[in-house]
């Protein structure tokens, strides 16, 4: 069981001066819950070598017990710091796409070729697509066959415009996850604020913030079995 993990690029919050990234617990603990059950993990992004980390993502607050895994081990940390370029990489030599959130993507991903294309290809292989908290951003300008969007007609979820607005950055960001999946068509659904929760519609999977990391995980997981 191959599974390709794509990651941002992009560092910058915006205009603030402050850094962004993608966000730690949103790899790790998929990371761990796929790789200890035997699935081998590719990590790309747009421009390959090392993955910015959100720095709020690695203080003390957001710690769980996948970030502390993390954090000591060493094979972990090389993926990151040696990613693979996303253009080089191959829909047909993986099972299952997974997207880590962080605000990055909300910059990079959304209009990056490589990486609509990949994400078109695993659609049209009806392969397992899996995006989480601020990741389904990069469903943005992705379309099916036919030119519409591929949100379109299917549940979805993603980071909530009240959680954006909780962390302020809702006049930051480029626009917001919530808006986007439902003017793209989705039948967007979410939980309270904060709250696990994930959907699959197909082979569209999505999670609505960090604390659905593990959801989205175990959904690709079992699409896979």
């Amino acid at each position: 069981m191959n599974i390709l993990f794509v990651l941002t690029s992009h560092s910058q919050l915006g205009d603030t001066g402050n850094k962004t990234g993608f966000w730690v617990e949103e790899f790790a603990s998929p990371y761990y819950l796929l790789s200890d059950t035997g699935a081998s993990i590719t990590v790309a992004t747009p421009n390959g070598g090392a993955a910015p980390i959100d720095p709020s993502s690695a203080s003390p607050d957001a710690a769980t017990a996948a970030t502390d895994r993390f954090n000591k081990d060493t094979e972990a940390n090389a993926l990151i710091t040696n990613t693979k370029v996303l253009a080089d990489m191959n829909p047909d030599d993986f099972d299952a796409v997974f997207y880590p959130g962080g605000h990055g993507p909300l910059w990079d991903l959304t209009k990056n070729a490589s990486s609509i294309a990949l994400i078109e290809k695993f659609n049209m292989q009806q392969k397992p697509i899996a995006f989480v908290c601020h990741a389904p951003a990069a469903l943005k300008n992705v379309k099916n066959t036919d030119g519409t969007p591929i949100v379109n007609g299917k549940k979805v979820t993603g980071f909530t415009n009240s959680e954006e607005a909780a962390v302020q950055l809702t006049s930051i960001v480029p626009f917001l996850v919530e808006d986007m999946l439902s003017e793209n068509g989705g039948v967007y659904s979410k939980k309270e604020d904060w709250a696990a929760y994930a959907v699959q519609d197909g082979n569209l999977i999505t999670g609505q913030n960090p604390a659905s990391s593990e959801l989205v995980a175990e959904k690709l997981r079992e699409s896979l079995q």
